[in-house]
C-alpha cells in the first residue's frame, strides 16, 4: 500500500519539474518599455501581446497621437487594436498595441 502514494508523489514531482522547465524566460531587454510614452514609440510596433486597453482607452490614445475620426476599432487575435482614422486630412489604418504604441500602416 505504501508504494502507491510514493509513486504518485514521484510522478507529481517529475511533472512539476517539467512544467517549470518550459516556462519562457523574461525579456531581458531593458530598453523595451512596458508602456509607451507619448514621446517614445517602440520601433517594432505594433507588438503582439495580451492587451488590457479597453476600446475607449485605445480610441483616446489614438486621438492623443494626433489622429481624428477613429472608426472600425477592433482587437485582433494578436492583441492589437486596429482601425481607421484620419490625420492631416488623409485616411490611414491605425494600430495600437499592448504597450500603447500607436502607429499608422
Amino acid at each position: 500500500m505504501r508504494t502507491l502514494p510514493l509513486a504518485l508523489v514521484l510522478a507529481f514531482a517529475s511533472f512539476s519539474a517539467m512544467a517549470q522547465a518550459t516556462t519562457p524566460a523574461a525579456n531581458g531587454d531593458t530598453n523595451t518599455p512596458a508602456v509607451a510614452t507619448p514621446d517614445e514609440t517602440n520601433p517594432n510596433a505594433p507588438v503582439a501581446g495580451a492587451n488590457s486597453f479597453t476600446m475607449e482607452q485605445a480610441r483616446d490614445r489614438i486621438l492623443k497621437a494626433g489622429f481624428a475620426d477613429v472608426t472600425d476599432l477592433k482587437k485582433d487575435d494578436k492583441g492589437v487594436w486596429r482601425g481607421k482614422a484620419t490625420k492631416a486630412g488623409k485616411s490611414a489604418n491605425v494600430s495600437m498595441d499592448f504597450q500603447g504604441n500607436v502607429v499608422s500602416e
